[in-house]
This record gives structure tokens, C-alpha cells and sequence, in this order.
């Protein structure tokens, strides 16, 4: 049960809105947030062999891998926490600890908002990287 009143939703309205108009709905980061987008899992092993559903969305909402979609205005400008600078930019992958950040879907697609210091590293190609 949700705290929603899902009798308020017009789904029809959202679900026949252009791609333009959904991308709107994409929040904006504040303070020192980025907005970052989960990659999704593959839809089977290397040897072929299809995976579970609830195996696929274990590895989906606990992987460390993000993708950076927005960067808040205030993110990574503490010098004291960041001598060297931004940690990534819009993007790139990064590595953070599985379920950081506050969780979301949008148009079917889970997204995560996270602090600028929960970013642990930036990886160039994630596709090798899974939870142990």
C-alpha cells in the first residue's frame, strides 16, 4: 500500500506524452546531489542461459555501478573535501556502495540521488563489474 492516491494519476496522459515531455519529468539535482541512472542487468549468463526476474532486479538495485545523468549546482565545490576537484561529470560511470542514495523509478527506469562524496571511483567500462 502506498501513500499515493492513485485515482488522482491520469495514466493516459503521462503514458502518451512525448519523449520530450517525460524527460521534463527527470528531477533536477540540488546542493551537492547528482542524479544518477542504474544501468539495466543483462537479460542472461555469459553461457546463454536466461536469468530470473527477481535475480535480474537483485543485481540491478544492489549493483555499485551508476551512471551520472546531472550534477546539483553545489556538488564537489567544498575544496577542503575536494582538493583535486570534481570526483566525475555528467556521463561518466561510477562505483558507490550498492543501495547509496535515494531511490526512484521514472517511466520504468530506476534512478538514484546521491551525495557528491558517496562517488568511490569512475570507471571507464563497468560491464565487467558485478556485486561478489
Amino acid at each position: 500500500m502506498t501513500n499515493f492516491d492513485v485515482q488522482a494519476v491520469d495514466l493516459s496522459s503521462i503514458l502518451s506524452q512525448s519523449a520530450e515531455e517525460k524527460a521534463k519529468q527527470i528531477p533536477d539535482p540540488v546542493t551537492y546531489h547528482l542524479l544518477c541512472m542504474l544501468p539495466e542487468a543483462k537479460e542472461e549468463y555469459e553461457g546463454g542461459l536466461l536469468k530470473a526476474n527477481q535475480t535480474m532486479q537483485f543485481e540491478e538495485l544492489l549493483s555499485p555501478v551508476l551512471f551520472v545523468a546531472k550534477i546539483g549546482p553545489d556538488a564537489f565545490k567544498d575544496e577542503k573535501r575536494f582538493p583535486s576537484g570534481a570526483s566525475c561529470q555528467v556521463g561518466d560511470f561510477i562505483l558507490v556502495r550498492p543501495n547509496s542514495g535515494t531511490r526512484m523509478k521514472i517511466h520504468g527506469t530506476e534512478w538514484r540521488i546521491i551525495n557528491d562524496d558517496s562517488v568511490e571511483a569512475v570507471v571507464e567500462d563497468p560491464r565487467g563489474i558485478q556485486r561478489p
